[in-house]
C-alpha cells in the first residue's frame, strides 16, 4: 500500500533554511570569512510575508526592525532559521548573495544597521556599506 503523502511534502521546512560557512565564520568571529560567506552563499531572512509558491517573481516581505525610540530600522540575517527568535513573524526567505546586495542598495537610506544571528550563538553587527563592500 502507498504512503500518503502529505501537503507539504517536498517544501522545505524552516529549520533547514541555513548556511554552514556563514555560522562557521560567526562562530570564529571572522569578519573576512563572514564577508566570504555572505559573497558566495546564501542567507537566512525573516518574513513578514512568504511569496506565492507559484510566482518566482515573488520573493515575499523582508521583515525589518525600526527601533521605536529613534526610528533607525535595521535589516536582521541568520546563518539558520533555528537561530531566529520566535518572536520574530514565523516565515523565513533564504536569498542568494545578488538579493542582498540589491537589498541593501535599494535600501541603502533607510537601513541603519544590520545584525547577523542577533539572538547568537555568535552574534555580530555591521553597516549595510560595510556589507556592500563585502559583497562587491
Amino acid at each position: 500500500m502507498a504512503a500518503k503523502k502529505s501537503k507539504s511534502a517536498g517544501k522545505p521546512a524552516p529549520e533547514e533554511f541555513r548556511s554552514d560557512a556563514l555560522a562557521q565564520a560567526l562562530a570564529k568571529q571572522d569578519i573576512a570569512a563572514v564577508a566570504l560567506a555572505l559573497r558566495h552563499g546564501n542567507t537566512v531572512v525573516p518574513l513578514l510575508r512568504s511569496g506565492d509558491r507559484d510566482n518566482p517573481l515573488d520573493g515575499g516581505e523582508v521583515w525589518t526592525f525600526r527601533d521605536p525610540n529613534t526610528g533607525d530600522v535595521a535589516l536582521l540575517l541568520f546563518s539558520d532559521a533555528k537561530n531566529k527568535p520566535a518572536n520574530l513573524p514565523p516565515g523565513v526567505g533564504i536569498y542568494s548573495p545578488e538579493w542582498l546586495r540589491q537589498f541593501l542598495e535599494n535600501h541603502r537610506e533607510t537601513i541603519t544597521t544590520v545584525f547577523l544571528d542577533i539572538a547568537g550563538p555568535h552574534p555580530m553587527q555591521a553597516s549595510p556599506d560595510e556589507l556592500l563592500k563585502a559583497l562587491a
